[in-house]
């Protein structure tokens, strides 16, 4: 039986920790929530040698021990509580070969709680082109560790690490300095107080809201001979405590890192004075995005028609294969085209998330939150607003999570409420195949026509957002004043492994997320179409062919108009029929309506339910695309999805919230439910009266 250990991944935001994490576990790893909070947690096995198995958690991006955010907090509590099933045997804090004395501060820290405690310096790739050397024997030696040179992007010194993790019983866990000689008298008081607790766990419950154990800091000020000192007293403490350890870091780094600032060839400044100058960073971001939509649309048409294909081929194999009668129905008819439904836009959700990735990795993204947040002032926003709102073009869901770490209550409140008009993944399905209805194949300057729409759609989501912002921050009468600071990284290649799982992850995680929606209200959209409660329904094929008996219409023609007067009259059909008054000005009919309500569970369904509808007692090897074309407006005639049609259907997507999922996060991260309510209101009726003019204005 193998042994296996809990090893805790620490480090600085842009130190390579998540490229260290992926080295590690591979595709042996999960994303999660930390229990009751919406921080995200991750976790991953990697297996060691002589058999040990090493669970593997990579905690949030701290600078140190000193809280300032919840995600700072959950370091900070596992690292303190010994009875969490987390706690780490090893802790192994990753650090940058750039940024080695910054990254050495929380280092200090940890091994002051006595966990046994590696260091990996990243990056070692670039030591010799930043002109950096180290010695690794003095530098273990004064830090009392173990140190892993590593290259996350050359894979070098993964094996090593492996290695110390293994052994991380021969690490000291003496503390690197002592720290209590900041205030001897008061840390000599605190350590008679309490005999059997260790020094820096106490001053870190001190200083700041966290708990171990049974030990609180009611407890340690209701102590009678312990006398406790006011907040600014603590603060100047906390203060001295840092200068102490720089102190400490740079008398070890004076003769432990030698760096020759000739050798050291930097064009990180240079690329930065365009990259984030005021007129040319914006241009040269709307370029970037304009090649990723078109990148988008060029490159996944061809996998796109071919699982098109696969999809409508597999349904009419189904039907011909399988003995006729309700459950092969329901499989070609429900299961397999609800499934294609969403299994179609895999390669383009692929290609968002890959584009996206590639920023991040690059570095290139901190520099669009650092250009952004100049716009972003003038809303009444603050720079960490625009991290939700570009993670919302993945899943408003995380994006909303994300605005945990804005310390102002107002900005907070706003980023969470306007969020969800930045067009997330969910929405890249109707998008797609309503512009590809309705909108034509032809180029303007190299551009397609149905690229450009789609960046427009994203334009949309954005300024609508910022622009709610600006009128909910003169509607919220809340004081605040708030600094934006962000962490510029270094530009570097993506790590093609780091991309690859990002991608894989997220796709997959949109695929089964919505597939387990979209598999059970295809199931449930079958059964309401396939049965209705009248005689139209039950009587149909007599009805029909009364009808058209002097029109001599071939078999399959006269199959068809019983299919159509059967689900007509079924049950989701009237149900469709009694909402149709209120959506036909905007250019839908009753099979869109479904479409649109059944779509509020998640917006993608949309798509599944339109192709579920269209599939019911269809005999003809059609893919989804080709049915949506050929449906007629039955008021107007002609085709159903015209300009008018498709345009208002797109911007009432655009503005609507249509996601029951978001609503709940919201109520969650606001604990109420007035906002969500507001959300919910003020988002669907601003989606119709746009839907509603743009179709009376076109058509």
């Amino acid at each position: 039986m193998s042994k296996q250990i809990n090893v805790a991944l620490i480090g600085n935001p842009n130190t390579g920790k998540t490229s260290a994490f992926n080295a590690l576990t591979g595709l042996n790893q999960k994303v999660g929530n930390y229990p009751g909070i919406t921080v995200e947690k991750k976790q991953g096995v990697c297996k060691l040698p002589r058999g040990v198995k090493a669970h593997i958690i990579d905690l949030p991006g701290t600078y140190s021990l000193n809280a300032s955010s919840l995600d700072e907090n959950v370091v900070i509590e596992l690292l303190l509580n010994k009875n969490d099933k987390d706690f780490p045997d090893v802790a192994v804090v990753v650090s940058d070969v750039e940024n080695l004395k910054r990254n050495l501060l929380l280092f200090t820290q940890i091994k002051d709680l006595e966990i046994p405690t590696i260091l990996v310096i990243n990056m070692a790739d670039r030591m010799r082109y930043k002109g950096i050397s180290l010695d690794i024997d003095y530098l273990e030696e004064r830090l009392q560790t173990k140190i892993a040179l590593v290259s996350t992007r050359k894979n070098e010194g993964i094996d090593h690490l492996k290695d110390l993790i293994t052994n991380y019983k021969d690490i000291s866990i003496t503390p690197c300095l002592d720290t209590s000689e900041i205030d001897k008298d008061y840390f000599d008081n605190l350590r008679k107080a309490f005999p059997n607790q260790l020094i820096y766990k106490l001053w870190l419950v001190i200083t700041q809201d966290v708990n171990f154990g049974k030990t609180d800091r009611k407890q340690i000020d209701a102590v009678a001979d312990f006398k406790t000192k006011s907040k600014g007293d603590l603060k100047r403490l906390q203060q001295k405590e840092i200068i102490k350890r720089y102190q400490f870091i740079n008398d070890v780094l004076k003769n432990g890192q030698t760096i020759d600032i000739s050798q050291a060839k930097d064009l990180r400044a240079r690329l930065d004075r365009v990259l984030t100058h005021k007129v040319w960073g914006y241009v040269i971001f709307f370029i970037i995005l304009l090649a990723i939509f078109q990148a988008i649309y060029d490159w996944s048409s061809v996998p796109m028609d071919f699982i098109d294909n696969v999809f409508a081929s597999l349904s009419e194999w189904t039907k011909d294969a399988m003995p006729k009668g309700a459950f092969t129905n329901l499989l070609a008819e429900g299961i397999i085209p609800g499934l294609g439904g969403i299994v179609i836009f895999i390669p383009q959700i692929a290609f968002l998330f890959l584009f996206i990735s590639v920023l991040e990795e690059s570095g290139y993204m901190s520099r669009v939150v650092f250009l952004m947040d100049r716009i972003m002032r003038r809303f009444g926003l603050s720079g960490k607003s625009v991290v939700p709102l570009i993670s919302g073009t993945a899943c408003a869901i995380p994006a909303i999570m994300a605005t945990r770490n804005i310390e102002s209550w107002k900005e907070r409140l706003i980023t969470i409420l306007v969020t969800p008009f930045t067009t997330c993944s969910a929405r890249l399905p109707v998008y797609l195949i309503i512009i590809s209805l309705v909108i034509p194949e032809g180029r303007i300057f190299g551009l397609g026509y149905q690229a450009l729409t789609l960046m427009l759609l994203y334009l949309l989501g954005f300024v609508t957002a910022i622009s709610s912002a600006y009128i909910l921050n003169k509607i919220l009468k809340i004081k605040n004043k708030t600094f934006f600071v962000v962490e510029m990284p270094n530009y570097k290649l993506p790590l093609l492994k780091n991309v690859a799982l990002t991608v894989v992850e997220k796709t997959k995680s949109f695929v089964f997320g919505a597939g387990k929606i979209i598999l059970a209200i295809s199931i449930l959209l079958w059964v309401l179409a396939s049965y209705g409660p009248g005689s139209e329904f039950k009587n149909a094929e007599t009805i029909v062919k009364k009808e058209y008996a002097s029109q001599n219409l071939s078999e399959a023609e006269l199959q068809s108009k019983i299919a159509s007067q059967k689900l007509e009259y079924s049950f989701i059909g009237l149900t469709g029929r009694a909402i149709e008054p209120a959506i036909r000005p905007l250019g839908y009919d009753w099979k869109i309506g479904i479409a649109i309500v059944s779509s509020f569970a998640a917006r993608e369904v949309f798509v599944g339910t339109l192709a579920t509808i269209y599939s019911v007692g269809s005999d003809e090897e059609e893919t989804i695309k080709n049915r949506m074309a050929g449906e007629v407006n039955p008021i107007l005639g002609g085709p159903l999805f015209t300009f008018a049609s498709g345009v208002s259907l797109l911007l009432f997507y655009a503005f609507a919230m249509q996601c029951m999922s978001t609503l709940a996060v919201v109520k969650r991260e606001t604990n109420s439910w007035k906002w969500p309510a507001l959300q919910l209101i003020i988002m669907s009726g601003l989606a119709y009266v746009v839907a509603l003019l743009a179709f009376q204005f076109l058509k």
